[in-house]
């Protein structure tokens, strides 16, 4: 490799280094799920690191994923273990998260990296402003909903969470707590969600950016092996840091600066999106 390779390299496995960190520090700090964190870092990154704008955001998404495989399946057990996984709920969402699973594979195979950008900024930006509010959703039934409603919210949960690269809790938890599921199963079974989103969605991001040229050196299609290297492992060394300073800190607040940042972020994402 020529030595400007090498320093691009260098530039981009520190970059990513300080990505994990960030990742790990503010899943333990403010309980976010790593996607939403680690896909608009990413994104930011590669683009300082002047990555391929076509294969930029289905780099970051991919990334992500592959990211989340480990730390979902390791929660899903745990959460199993402790009887908070609603089974029957899980069995009447699997068959259609997984069809949106593979929905928003296929999906993120065809568009471009400026829809799938657009996609993650729009529902980021609904994610933040909820966020910001606080407090729990406005319950929007009298009861758990049944008929053709759960396969409907599994399908929508397993095509956005896939297209934007993030473990389904972000979307799952505040969606089943406002059709008035418990929130203790809700959060239980967010976690085998995401273990029915990330592995998938992972091989199938594989799969998409397989061959593709653009992409840069150590990647698996849409997954950078450096990044799932680096950042992995210090998402988890760092999360117990961010428990032990929720402890000393305002965390309510610190969640709607969170927000406030994600807020601008996915608006960046978006106006690259517009403007690029």
């Amino acid at each position: 490799m020529e030595g400007m390779l090498w320093g691009e390299l260098l530039a981009l496995a520190i970059a990513l280094l300080a990505t994990g960190v960030v990742a790990g520090v503010l899943a333990g700090l403010l309980g976010v799920g790593g996607g939403i964190v680690i896909v608009p870092v990413l994104f930011h990154v590669f683009t300082l690191v002047d990555i391929d704008p076509s294969v930029r955001m289905h780099l970051a998404v991919g990334t992500s994923l592959a990211i989340i495989v480990p730390t979902s399946l390791r929660s899903a057990w745990s959460h199993y273990q402790h009887g908070t996984v609603d089974t029957p709920m899980l069995r009447k969402l699997l068959p259609s998260l997984f069809i949106g699973v593979l929905l928003g594979i296929t999906l993120s195979a065809l568009v471009s990296g400026r829809v799938l950008t657009g996609v993650f900024g729009v529902i980021a930006i609904l994610v933040s402003l909820n966020m910001f509010r606080g407090g729990k959703p406005p319950k929007l039934t009298n009861e758990p909903p049944g008929g053709a409603a759960p396969h409907a919210i599994g399908g929508f949960i397993g095509t956005a969470s896939t297209m934007m690269g993030i473990g389904g809790g972000t979307l799952s938890v505040p969606i089943l707590d406002a059709l008035r599921f418990p929130i203790h199963r809700s959060v239980g079974t967010a976690a085998s969600i995401g273990t029915v989103i990330s592995v998938p969605g992972c091989i199938g991001f594989i799969w998409a950016g397989w061959g593709v040229e653009a992409t840069p050196p150590f990647s698996l299609g849409y997954v950078s092996l450096l990044g799932f290297a680096l950042i992995a492992p210090l998402t988890v060394l760092c999360a117990p840091l961010g428990v032990k300073l929720a402890v000393s800190m305002n965390t309510a607040r610190l969640k709607r600066a969170f927000a406030v940042f994600l807020f601008l972020t996915a608006l960046s994402m978006l106006y690259t999106t517009i403007t690029g």
